[in-house]
């Protein structure tokens, strides 16, 4: 416990330095050519943008100078050192070290979206490595109204590494489809990662102590980098925080849910990034069309945030798009408008819905809203986790 007091005091300096930091290095970022201008603003100034790569180094620097510290015992005990957990910690670092880089190249370069769901791919093969090594368990419980088909467990082989990079492609791509307004990528990772945090908190008291301190060593100074990159992001937002911070903190959950053990709790905190997923895949898939932002549409008149459309031609319309804007329609999750011509629909975000069911609202009332609904889907996710797990599973699983 000890060596968690510690990670406070070194998370409170990274958390003092990133805010330090990211002020200076603006002019920097401009002056390199990353910035971008704020479609959601009067203003047509430059905001410097992948300021996320400054909270992930400091993120990143902050764990590696806590390693001496977790296996100082060991360093001194050779013969006792705990190979396994080293290897899980350089395995979870060099995985997120592999998105930090890949997402500021993403940043940069502007990469397809094939090369999006690739990456994560790639930099998650240390983690499985590890997993096969130290652990190699393929084995589900099966919940308890499915075990007169399935039996009590499965084992599903090389299906559930197939699971595990799945995540973790889920958990980069996620964050990064459910932003673009001032502090939503970083509000909704914040709210995440002190869920996690909680929930290692509690589960201390478990069988599972070692695998939630390790959770508790990443999340801890993860979330102190985080709220010092929001407080530059929050409305009206001096910074942009860019791809590279999606793919860390997607990486960064990711990690925690493989290697500690708890990827179904982890997916139960991405709800909202989940149903925003769901409501997206007509168009993420082009079976609607998708333009390449599906930002709110600005008013400066009124300095309010309205739903944005997108434009489907009779002509081109097919038997799949009239069976998807039905469904869409009969469940009143589309803003819809029909001429001679052509319908136009809302852009199928979690952010779009929002203003189409609570109305146009300003942008830091939208954001507001938005985590407020994080927050509610947090507790869900914990009623599920503990009061309902008793009508699905035998123990805590």
């Amino acid at each position: 416990m000890w060596s968690i007091i510690v990670l406070i005091f070194f998370s409170t300096i990274s958390y003092l330095i990133t805010d330090e930091l990211i002020p200076k290095m603006k002019n920097l970022f401009i002056n390199a050519g990353l910035y971008g201008i704020d479609l959601c603003k009067i203003s047509k100034e430059k905001v410097p943008e992948a300021i996320g790569v400054v909270s992930g180094c400091v993120f990143l620097v902050t764990i590696f100078l806590f390693i001496p510290i977790v296996f100082g015992n060991g360093l001194m005990d050779r013969g006792n050192f705990p190979h396994n957990e080293f290897a899980e910690l350089l395995a979870a670092l060099l995985s997120i070290c592999c998105m930090l880089l890949l997402g500021f190249a993403d940043d940069v370069l502007n990469l397809k979206w094939r090369y999006k769901l690739l990456l994560p791919t790639i930099a998650s093969l240390p983690l499985l490595v590890v997993y096969y090594v130290n652990f190699n368990s393929t084995t589900f419980i099966v919940p308890i109204p499915l075990r007169q088909f399935f039996g009590v467990s499965i084992n599903i082989g090389i299906l559930y590494y197939i699971y595990m990079g799945m995540l973790a492609v889920f958990c980069t791509n996620a964050i990064n489809i459910l932003a673009g307004i001032n502090g939503l990528e970083v509000g909704q990772s914040a709210v995440i990662a002190i869920s996690i945090i909680i929930f290692d908190i509690i589960e201390l008291r478990g069988d599972q102590f070692k695998a939630h301190s390790f959770s508790l060593h990443i999340m801890i100074p993860y979330l102190a980098t985080t709220l010092a990159l929001l407080k530059h992001n929050w409305y009206p937002s001096k910074v942009f925080v860019g791809d590279t911070f999606c793919y860390v903190s997607g990486m960064t959950f990711a990690v925690v849910a493989i290697l500690s053990h708890f990827s179904k709790t982890v997916l139960l905190f991405f709800l909202p990034q989940i149903i925003n997923f769901l409501y997206s895949v007509p168009q993420l898939f082009h079976v609607i069309p998708c333009p390449r932002h599906r930002l709110p549409k600005y008013s400066a008149e009124t300095d309010i945030l309205y739903p944005s459309k997108t434009v489907i031609s009779k002509k081109e319309m097919t038997a799949l798009n009239e069976l998807v804007l039905g469904i869409l329609t009969r469940f009143r999750l589309i803003d819809k408008l029909e001429d001679d011509d052509s319908i136009t629909i809302n852009n199928m975000t979690l952010i779009n819905l929002f203003l189409i069911k609570l109305g146009p609202m300003p942008e830091v009332r939208l954001t507001a809203s938005l985590l407020l609904f994080q927050i509610f889907c947090t507790c869900v996710a914990f009623l599920i986790r503990y009061p309902m797990a008793s009508y699905f599973y035998d123990v805590k699983t």
